[in-house]
């Protein structure tokens, strides 16, 4: 009877070390997965920004050729912004199939990626 109470206590023990070790290892992977997100938001907010400061700067550079070339600056940053309005109004209506699809698929490929342990 002792000897099944033992082995009953060490079956026990083995159960709660299992359940110990699998926890920490979900913890390490959602620290890893979330790392990986923001990584990846990280890197499309810098590559946003430095887009955009090169969108202002070459619009800067159009908007003055433009001016330049009908003799009346003014007339070239109107001319600029309409059409920098005119192509953020086509890239709103377009945003789901350019810019929502694209970065839910990249996430959920981060969150939902086999590790590769778990792979064999």
């Amino acid at each position: 009877m002792e000897q099944e109470f033992n082995n009953t206590e060490s079956f026990v023990g083995q159960v709660k070390e299992y359940l110990n070790t699998r926890l920490a290892q979900l913890k390490l992977s959602f620290a890893e997965k979330t790392s990986k997100v923001v990584a990846i938001m990280i890197a499309a907010v810098v590559s946003a920004l430095v887009f955009f400061l090169f969108l202002v700067l070459i619009s800067v550079a159009g908007a003055i050729a433009i001016g330049q070339w009908m003799e009346n600056y003014w007339l070239g940053f109107i001319i600029m912004s309409a059409i920098v309005l005119f192509a953020g109004f086509v890239l709103w209506i377009s945003k789901d199939s350019w810019l929502r699809k694209p970065i839910m698929n990249a996430l959920i490929r981060v969150m939902f990626d086999k590790d590769e342990d778990e792979k064999d």
